[in-house]
Parts: C-alpha cells; sequence; structure tokens
C-alpha cells in the first residue's frame, strides 16, 4: 500500500513538472469539429496566478510538436517566458482554411471565415479557459506562412510575432507586407525564412522580398532573416524555430556576456542597476510578463557597479533586492557593500550580520557574511 502511495505521488509530482498537452475541439468556420492541441508549461496548474503568452501554430498536424518542443525547452532554461502553444489541425481543410482570391490575393469566402475564426472564436475559447496575456505569436509553414501575414493588416495587428517559414505568397502579398512594415506604429517581430533547395518560385519571391525589407528603417519592425544552405522546404523548419524564437524573446533572456559588455557597462541613461529595472520594465510591458529580476542579473549589475566603482549605487540595489528577495541575504549584502566603502565600518558590519541571519541565495554563504565581519573589524581596528 505505502508504494501505491509513493507512486501515486511520484506521478502527480511528474504531471506538475514537464509540459501537458491536451487535445479540445471547437466548432470550426465550416460547422466541423476542429482539432486543437494545447500545450500548457509546466507548473500550470501549480502557478495559478501566473499569465502566459500563446502561440498558435498553424498545420498544428505536423507542426505543432516542433513548435511545442522548443518552446518548453527555451522556458525550461529561461531563454523565454512560458507559453500556451496552441496547434491547429488541418489536415483535410487547408484548401478551405487558406483560400485566397486569384487576383488580389485577399482570402475568399472560406479564408475570410477561418480569419475571423482563429481572432473570435479560437481566441475567446482560449481566454475564457486559460490565464492568457495579450502577447501572441503566430507561426506558419508554406501557404500557412502565407496567411498568417493578413493578421498584420487590421488596424491594430492582432499578433505581435509572425514566423513565416517558407511562404507560398499570393498576389500582391510582397508589395502589401512592404508598405505595412514601412509604417508600423507598434513594434511588431517578423521572421522570414527560405533555403537553398526551397521551392523555386518561394524561394525566389522570399529573396526578392528580403531585399526590400531589409532597408526598411522603422524602429517597429523588428525583422529576422533566415537563408539555410543545402536545406529542403522540410528541413528549413528545425532550422529556423530556435533562431526566430531567440530573436523574438531576446529582451527576456538573462544578461550574457555579449549584453554584459555591449549594453550594461555601456549605458548612458543611468547606472547599471537603472538598466536592470528598465530591462524588466519592457518585460512586463512586452510580454506581459512579471518577471522577478534574476540572482544572474543582479551578479551582473553587480559586477558593473564594481567595475565603475559605484558605490553609492549599492544601497539603492540594496533596497531593490530587498523587494525582489525579501528573505534572502542578497540585499542586506550589498548594503554591507554600500557601507564598507563609502567609509562606514560600523554600518556595513551591522548590514552583514543582518543577511547572516537570512536565507542564503545564489553564490552566497552565512559564512561569507561573518568573513567580511572579520575583515573589516581588521582593517578599521575594530572590535
Amino acid at each position: 500500500m505505502r508504494k501505491l502511495i509513493l507512486l501515486i505521488a511520484f506521478a502527480f509530482i511528474s504531471l506538475n513538472t514537464i509540459a501537458q498537452t491536451v487535445y479540445r475541439e471547437l466548432n470550426g468556420p465550416d460547422g466541423e469539429k476542429r482539432q486543437l492541441k494545447i500545450q500548457v508549461p509546466r507548473n500550470y496548474e501549480a502557478n495559478v496566478d501566473t499569465m502566459y503568452p500563446v502561440i498558435v501554430v498553424f498545420d498544428g498536424d505536423y507542426l505543432f510538436e516542433p513548435v511545442a518542443g522548443i518552446a518548453d525547452y527555451y522556458s525550461y532554461w529561461d531563454e523565454m517566458p512560458d507559453a500556451i502553444v496552441v496547434g491547429i489541425n488541418q489536415l483535410n481543410s487547408k484548401s478551405q482554411d487558406f483560400a485566397c482570391d486569384e487576383l488580389n490575393g485577399l482570402p475568399s469566402e472560406s479564408g475570410a471565415a477561418f480569419f475571423e475564426f482563429i481572432t473570435y472564436d479560437l481566441f475567446n475559447f482560449l481566454d475564457n479557459n486559460y490565464r492568457t496575456v495579450p502577447f501572441r505569436t503566430i507561426i506558419g509553414h508554406g501557404e500557412s506562412a502565407n496567411f498568417l501575414n493578413f493578421y498584420l493588416f487590421q488596424e491594430q495587428p492582432f499578433f505581435n510575432a509572425y514566423i513565416s517559414l517558407s511562404p507560398s505568397f499570393t498576389e500582391q502579398m510582397e508589395l502589401r507586407l512592404k508598405e505595412q512594415f514601412s509604417d508600423l506604429q507598434t513594434p511588431i517581430f517578423y521572421s522570414l525564412t527560405t533555403a537553398e533547395d526551397d521551392r523555386k518560385n518561394s524561394k525566389n519571391s522570399i529573396t526578392a522580398l528580403h531585399k526590400s525589407l531589409e532597408v526598411i528603417s522603422n524602429e517597429n519592425f523588428n525583422y529576422n532573416y533566415n537563408y539555410y544552405k543545402g536545406k529542403s522546404h522540410y528541413e528549413l523548419v528545425n532550422h529556423a524555430l530556435p533562431t526566430a524564437f531567440e530573436k523574438i524573446y531576446k529582451t527576456y533572456k538573462p544578461i550574457d556576456r555579449k549584453e554584459y559588455k555591449e549594453k550594461l557597462l555601456t549605458y548612458s541613461d543611468g547606472t547599471a542597476m537603472d538598466y536592470i529595472v528598465k530591462k524588466y520594465d519592457t518585460i512586463k510591458t512586452m510580454f506581459g510578463v512579471d518577471k522577478q529580476i534574476r540572482i544572474n542579473d543582479f551578479n551582473a549589475v553587480e559586477a558593473a557597479l564594481r567595475k565603475a566603482e559605484d558605490w553609492e549605487t549599492f544601497k539603492l540595489l540594496g533596497k531593490l533586492a530587498l523587494e525582489e528577495y525579501p528573505d534572502a541575504m542578497l540585499g542586506n549584502y550589498y548594503r554591507g557593500l554600500h557601507y564598507e566603502n563609502i567609509g562606514e565600518p560600523k554600518k556595513a558590519i551591522k548590514a552583514y550580520q543582518s543577511a547572516f541571519v537570512m536565507e542564503e541565495i545564489g553564490g552566497l554563504k552565512k559564512d561569507d557574511m561573518l568573513h567580511y565581519v572579520e575583515l573589516i573589524k581588521a582593517d578599521f581596528g575594530l572590535k
């Protein structure tokens, strides 16, 4: 009996620590049931106060799994926010869903119905049944990669990020895209991909479009182009998806060596602490995620402030760290650094002693706090 209870408990824990895929049905624009694959993030059920961006995947019968796998992998390593991934099975409905007029290239009757099915029916269902935020990504391949562009032409583009894998353009699409991106009023991420062994017509039109897009100067147009040598129409998918995700979620990622050297150390609109506050404000504004400041990023700010010998800002950094990690020693450690380096050893000792009784965090240990106290006493001749 005890073994059975342990087995059930282990199974429950496992289910909450892996991404879960469920299969749902929704009435489609043609009146028939549409099959959805929905992957919710790890610990979705446990994190009841957390809201999530949504990634919609056309051609979900084959494209859902690679997208869901990459999203789960990147979010596991905190390279992107946890996200809800939704695949639409279109195995028997592609020709109707993506139908466009041959003359003007715009969605025809069934295509227009499917267009509205996404913006209205699908998202009403998702927003009412899942904890979503407005940051939305859409992904397509071939015909569906062309169709996803129509969501850009709304007065307020419905999606924030577009991953277009080897699109087969309808009439005038290239011209429409060039005009739209030149006049963007809100930030949009756009990833375009082709390959050496891609379908000839697609490759030629994509290459021509890229030449038009790469010269656009609009700060709201966040553009990423990928061309893969020796890859086919189908092979390019698994190469392009990780790159597209990296570009879209670049702001979200922890500070790495490149960002530290090129942005944090050279930040001219304030201190290194101001940089980190702005970074996390941007994450919240852009992705709708109220992200706790990472220990990694506090460490980067500490290194930058030490390099600049900006000991005054450590007092403010200590306050910020206590707000983010109120039970941990990080904030009082920074206060100790502040007082120690401005010549107030008694206040520094008090700060380190306060840190000692708090929780260890990152690489900071209780023994370290005692060590700093003893060093100050020795340096200043205190008992």
